[in-house]
Order: structure tokens, then C-alpha cells, then sequence
């Protein structure tokens, strides 16, 4: 694997190549922010060093995602001023004193609205209901279109169920019922649509063969690029 570099404006972009026995040049940035082409062994330095040039927007703006993880979240703490994700989306929370509880997104912000603003306990509480009624509409949405898209007549609909699981992001159990972890709603929303796409493809595979992966790829052939932004985002 031989190393590279380009100029992008003020920045330099870093590439590797690898030279396999494909047809086609494929260039991809990693969750660790590593950018790999993988291109024909017959292919010009120069053509490659082409191909990165034409794509340096796209490449940094990948980069630009991945860094935004970095470094990683540490246990919150319900503070004004700390981070929280929703939607894969960073927002700052601002606590405000009122006698209505309630959450509201503005301008970048998680206004948090409740009587004691000191009440660390309350606030995540509140916060924890909010992230809940958001995950029970987004993750329904998503689940209705992607059963729509399997047409599977043969097979039954599975229930779905949102709770918190400490060790999984998704799982179909044998008696037909999708849990999806709320914990998903802090993630892209092309990561949650990965998660659900992937336990729906167990209703007709029940293990991770070749031939369930064959139809999660042919439902979304882009489902490994979005399981690391995922991995990289929630680990």
C-alpha cells in the first residue's frame, strides 16, 4: 500500500492506493478518517491523483463527519452547556426555568425547561422522554417504509418495540418481534434505517449467511459504509 498526498485549498488530504485486480477505482474515507483508493493494477499515479482531486470535496466533507466523534462523549452529566446528540446532530443544552416541563430544539440548542434547574436527575429524566417519543415516531416511520420496500407476502410483519439494550442496536426475536435500541435516536437517521433494514432482512434469514447478506445489499448497497458511521458515532 503506497501513501499519497493532494492539496485541498489550506488542507492536505492523505491517501493510500491499493492495486487489486478490479476494474474500477473505488476511493473511501474510514471512521478513523483514512482515505483508501482501491484501483485497477494498470491504473496511471497520475489518473488516480485525478480521480482524488475530483472528489476532495466530498472527501473532506466525509473526514469533516467522522472528526466531529472525536474525541469520544464522555457519561453525561445534564449540565447547561453540555453536548447531546439526536439525529446524528450535536446539540448544546440550555436549561431553563419554568413551572411546564418540557424539551424544544432552537438554533442548535436542547432547551430543557423544568422548576428546578439544578435537578441533574429531572433533567435527564425529562430529556429521556423526549429522546423516547422522538424514537417511537422516527423508528415507526422507518420501519413502515422499509416493509413496504421487502414486499414479503409470505411472511408475517414483525411488532415492533423500542426499549434501552445495553449491547445491541436491534434484534428480531424467534416469535416475530423487531426491538429496536431508543439509545438509535441520538444516530443519522441512515444509521437507523441501516439497523432496521438489517433485522428485517432476518425475517427471511435468520443468520448472517451469504444469502442475507446478498439481501441486505441489494436493499442497501451502502449499509457497510453506514454501519461504521454508526459503530463510529456511538461507540
Amino acid at each position: 500500500m503506497k501513501q499519497f498526498s493532494i492539496k485541498y485549498g489550506r488542507r492536505k488530504i492523505f491517501y493510500s492506493v491499493i492495486y487489486t485486480n478490479r476494474k474500477t477505482l473505488e476511493i473511501a474515507v474510514h471512521p478513523d478518517c483514512s482515505v483508501v483508493v482501491t484501483a485497477p493494477r494498470n491504473s496511471n499515479r497520475e489518473a488516480i491523483r485525478e480521480k482524488v482531486r475530483l472528489r476532495s470535496k466530498w472527501i473532506v466533507k466525509q473526514i469533516d463527519y467522522f472528526k466531529q466523534f472525536e474525541p469520544r462523549t464522555p457519561p453525561r452529566q445534564y449540565l447547561n452547556g453540555e453536548s447531546h446528540f439526536y439525529l446524528g446532530k450535536r446539540y448544546r443544552l440550555k436549561l431553563k426555568t419554568d413551572l411546564r416541563e418540557s424539551v424544544a430544539l432552537k438554533r442548535g440548542f436542547f432547551v430543557v425547561s423544568l422548576r428546578e434547574t439544578e435537578n441533574r436527575k429531572k433533567v435527564k429524566e425529562i430529556l429521556y422522554r423526549w429522546y423516547e417519543e422522538k424514537a417511537k415516531e422516527k423508528f415507526t416511520e422507518i420501519f413502515e417504509d422499509f416493509w413496504n420496500d421487502f414486499r414479503l407476502p409470505d411472511s408475517r410483519k414483525p411488532n415492533l418495540r423500542i426499549r434501552k439494550m445495553k449491547t445491541r442496536w436491534g434484534s428480531l426475536s424467534p416469535n416475530g418481534t423487531l426491538t429496536v435500541n431508543i439509545e438509535l435516536i441520538k444516530a443519522p437517521k441512515e444509521s437507523i434505517e441501516y439497523v432496521i433494514a438489517h433485522e428485517l432482512c432476518h425475517v427471511v434469514h435468520r443468520s448472517h449467511g451469504r444469502k442475507f447478506y446478498e439481501l441486505l445489499s441489494a436493499v442497501m448497497p451502502d449499509w457497510y459504509e453506514r454501519k461504521n458511521k454508526l459503530e463510529m458515532m456511538m461507540a
